[in-house]
């Protein structure tokens, strides 16, 4: 592509900041008791406002604000988390296939008195189980690459096949498949029976057999045995959701004519910039020794800069953060955010002649609040535009609520990013 213009194109993803106001907080969400210098002076030069997706998604996940950002009506587009996710892990999917999310959880049998039995009492999912855990206590990518191994080899077969992701979250595909019966997210059911849960409708039942074989090939693994031993959440059963065929997308660099890549850590929205047309850059593998957790994904946004136009760079805050119970933890993650991923992007395209920056925050996990949902927040800056004078503009959803504009569709962000976009 014509690499005609010197002006640099940078979206970030910061997944999970948004929430709503908390208690502890006296009455202010976390971004808003957060200390962000860098996100506020994004809002000081820019505009910050509340972002819309169309209202059939629901309370979507951030997977369904990330198709709409880049341009992609969710409601026509948005395949499911599955094949994304497959995008993402390189997985080759036929357009007849079916991809199922694989979630790695903890399920317990639960008596009739009430009282929590071992799973080894459980003789099929069904009632009298309860979702105990929807990661398997953040199980390591390792233990879990060995389980989902141990059931591939006895439940694998030409038209079955698992492929390991990372942390909990794997995949399934099921050559020439069903797509259409309901599974549903596990994350909603923790505490509760998975009886009115479990896969229903055309090819149910199919599905049900491998996640009952499955258990009993996970319940009895020395890794589970290992894990209970340690006092850590067996990963003993295998849920199955988040089901789509391959996603087909109009590519954006055409649309745009802009060269253009993704960076993140998380397989599925890597996956949704691997659809949109988008080159995925490999991240080194994170050794756990480095104090910033965010270190691979800016370095590799920051290079990308230098080569390409358009780096949509996807940051989120990690899940033991998102599933913590105290929100101060959520408050020091965000400030870490602001130092760590928005401080170096700042500079980094402080070094090119012109550039336009758009974050985008949503809530990630915290939509577990029952009815009312936390906004989707966005700002959106220009080289060119200066800081208004006398005006403290923060970011946080407080601050966008108060400039009283209806929120703006998340479809229609790239028009305003490219206004060259045809």
């Amino acid at each position: 592509l014509p690499q005609e213009h010197c002006m640099k194109y940078l979206i970030l993803h910061a997944d999970g900041m948004a929430d709503l106001a908390c208690p502890e907080l006296g009455g202010k969400t976390p971004l808003q008791a957060a200390a962000t210098p860098n996100l506020d002076q994004i809002a000081q030069r820019g505009e910050v406002g509340l972002l819309s997706l169309p209202s059939e998604a629901g309370a979507a996940g951030s997977d369904v604000t990330s198709v709409a950002v880049l341009g992609y009506d969710p409601k026509k587009y948005y395949p499911g988390p599955g094949p994304l996710e497959a995008a993402g892990l390189g997985v080759t999917v036929g357009e007849q296939d079916v991809v199922f999310r694989c979630t790695m959880v903890t399920v317990r049998g639960e008596s009739a008195s009430g009282s929590k039995d071992r799973a080894t009492d459980i003789k099929k999912l069904g009632p009298h189980v309860l979702m105990e855990d929807a990661t398997a206590g953040l199980i390591d990518t390792e233990q879990a690459r060995e389980l989902l191994e141990a059931v591939n080899e006895q439940l694998g077969s030409e038209s079955i096949q698992f492929y390991p992701g990372s942390g909990h979250r794997h995949l399934m595909v099921w050559v020439g498949g069903k797509s259409r019966a309901t599974c549903l997210d596990p994350q909603p059911l923790v505490g509760r029976s998975i009886a009115d849960a479990l896969p229903s409708g055309d090819g149910a039942d199919v599905l049900r057999k491998i996640m009952d074989a499955a258990f009993f090939i996970l319940r009895d693994h020395p890794v589970n045995e290992e894990r209970e031993q340690e006092g850590l959440k067996p990963a003993n059963c295998l849920w199955l959701w988040g089901q789509g065929r391959a996603a087909v997308w109009p590519p954006l660099p055409e649309r745009y004519q802009i060269a253009g890549v993704v960076v993140s850590s998380s397989d599925v929205h890597r996956g949704v910039g691997v659809c949109a047309g988008l080159d995925a850059v490999e991240l080194p593998l994170a050794d756990g020794s480095d104090a910033n957790e965010f270190t691979g994904c800016v370095q590799a946004a920051v290079q990308e800069l230098a080569k390409k136009d358009f780096v949509y760079l996807h940051a989120g805050l990690s899940d033991d953060v998102l599933h913590a119970t105290d929100v101060q933890d959520k408050v020091r993650a965000i400030e870490r955010f602001d130092a760590q991923v928005v401080g170096p992007i700042l500079a980094a395209l402080a070094t090119h002649p012109a550039y336009r920056l758009l974050v985008v925050c949503d809530p990630g996990l915290a939509k577990s609040h029952g009815a009312e949902v936390p906004p989707i927040l966005y700002a959106l800056c220009d080289s060119a535009a200066k800081p208004s004078a006398g005006v403290t503009k923060r970011f946080h959803e407080q601050d966008a609520n108060i400039a009283g504009t209806a929120p703006r569709d998340a479809t229609k962000l790239m028009l305003r990013l490219f206004p060259r976009g045809v």
